[in-house]
């Protein structure tokens, strides 16, 4: 079904502004800081918003929405885990690792790992990029395929001319803006799909009766759907499902694509004041999602496919112009994961592979050239697979999240918690928590309640991380840089030296 006009319109005008934000950004991607950290220069909103959207995705508009569609309540737990692990992240992570990678002059997490373990001969580096690669490389092709199916059910193209304008349009403001363009294009993202998730459970709560009406429809529907754990109650497969649901936010305590906003930020201030405007927006991002599921349940029951409530509602309830902004928020939440993997794999590629690995004798600006070339040869890789929609690369969805995640957590963690890590530990941490998570999915899943990959993730990586460190010996003077950082860093939410 054609869009209508209004909508085509307004999907214009906000690739147009994309556009000029990349156009805008590219005065700072002439070297390799500038290309992929902004400088170090981002203030605390940009930083705040762009580390919630990129974490978030299409995952929370279409998927949690319809997570709330399925099992009402039993979703809540996904808030909960969400809040305590960016509060976490915020709180606990994003200070000394500032400080540290500010002390090292760090682009790139694997930057700060090899310094951190004196790490001369590059494994630390070599390892952290081939996770990285499998895992964004796949995971852009899989949101391409949704950017190509998104341009399909709003406007009517065909889904290879979807995929091939969704991944134009991202490839031109990341290419050539770099990360300051990728960081402010996540902040208009993240701006409307706060206001989108504050509106559209409003409106379709009101539509379906009211909060009481609505509770009492679901209550007759199905009463697992105001039960917190849901279908299963206080059993073991409902215990674990709520355990997979917490876990899930504790990705933000180390992915590295999260990690890099902190890298980015102007000063350890910003870092500070950023930390409750990404709380508060993940609490209205997860809260709005879940109540739109739940209200979109009484307005449209059975549905096939649960992840098309959101759409669905944007259109049916809202006119032309509003629906327009709606089906604008999926592409801004998928774009706003794309271009953050974009940059995440060049720089893996550029930054760790090429320049620090191999050392060309090049200049910053030859490597900056590079790097945009190489985001744009990993884009076309993945449009590619895209346009092959094969099914299989959604297999990446479920386990890239936690297997960067569990790659780089516990090593991470340890690294800024524990002097006693040390590069072996590293090294078998990331090995160990990566191979869990995606060994889990594919031998051990579907045995075990489906029990998340991220649990197991983590538990392989943190055993492997403090086991192998504890008969191994921690660099040299890394007690006296650790006890320096942390004179610097002081209490969460302190001034140095506090």
């Amino acid at each position: 079904m054609m869009a209508s006009g209004t909508v085509i319109t307004v999907l214009v005008v906000y690739l147009l502004v994309l556009l000029a934000i990349g156009w805008w950004g590219g005065k700072e991607s002439g070297e390799v800081a500038g290309y992929y950290v902004a400088g170090k220069k981002l203030p605390s909103w940009v930083i705040a918003f762009s580390s919630n959207t990129t974490g978030e995705s299409a995952w929370l508009i279409l998927g949690l929405t319809g997570m709330g569609y399925l099992v009402g309540a039993h979703a809540f737990w996904v808030i909960l885990g969400e809040v305590m692990g960016v509060t976490l992240a915020w709180v606990l992570v994003a200070r000394p690792f500032k400080e540290y990678t500010d002390r090292y002059d760090s682009i790139t997490v694997p930057d700060y790992l090899e310094d951190r373990f004196h790490d001369s001969a590059h494994v630390l580096r070599i390892v952290s990029a081939i996770i990285i690669f499998s895992m964004a490389a796949f995971y852009t092709a899989a949101q391409l395929t949704a950017s190509g199916r998104a341009f399909e059910a709003f406007l009517g193209t065909s889904y290879e001319t979807g995929v091939v304008i969704g991944t134009a349009i991202i490839l031109y403001y990341t290419t050539i803006g770099g990360f300051k363009a990728v960081a402010y294009s996540d902040l208009l993202q993240g701006i409307l799909m706060v206001a989108c998730l504050l509106i559209l459970p409003v409106v379709g709560i009101v539509a379906a009766g009211g909060w009481l009406e609505m509770t009492a429809a679901l209550q007759a529907t199905d009463p697992a759907l105001l039960r917190p754990m849901g279908e299963y109650g206080l059993s073991v497969a409902g215990i674990l499902s709520a355990a997979g649901f917490v876990a899930i936010g504790f990705a933000f305590l180390g992915s590295p694509q999260l990690l890099t906003r902190f890298i980015s930020a102007r000063d350890q201030k910003s870092v500070t004041d950023a930390s409750l405007i990404a709380v508060l927006c993940v609490i209205v991002f997860d809260i709005g999602a879940i109540f739109t599921g739940m209200a979109g349940r009484v307005l449209f029951p059975g549905l096939d496919d649960p992840e098309t409530i959101y759409p669905l509602m944007g259109t049916e309830l809202f006119p032309a112009f509003f629906t327009g902004i709606f089906l604008v928020v999926v592409l801004a939440a998928i774009m706003s994961t794309v271009d953050s993997l974009l940059i995440l794999a060049s720089s893996a590629v550029v930054r760790d592979v090429i320049q620090k690995t191999f050392n060309p004798p090049w200049t910053d600006k030859v490597f900056s050239r590079w790097g945009k070339l190489t985001t744009v040869v990993i884009g076309a890789m993945a449009v590619v697979l895209a346009l092959q929609e094969v099914r299989v690369i959604f297999w990446f969805v479920l386990f890239a999240w936690s297997g960067l995640a569990s790659a780089f957590t516990p090593v991470i963690l340890c690294s800024l918690f524990w002097k006693g890590t040390t590069r072996a530990g590293a090294i078998a941490g990331m090995i160990a928590g990566f191979a869990g998570a995606v060994g889990w999915v594919l031998l051990f899943k579907d045995q075990f309640y489906d029990l998340y990959e991220m649990i197991p993730g983590f538990a392989l990586g943190f055993a492997a991380t403090i086991g192998v460190s504890l008969v191994t010996e921690p660099p040299p003077g890394v007690d006296e840089e650790f006890d320096s950082v942390w004179r610097a860093v002081g209490r969460p939410f302190g001034r140095g030296g506090e």
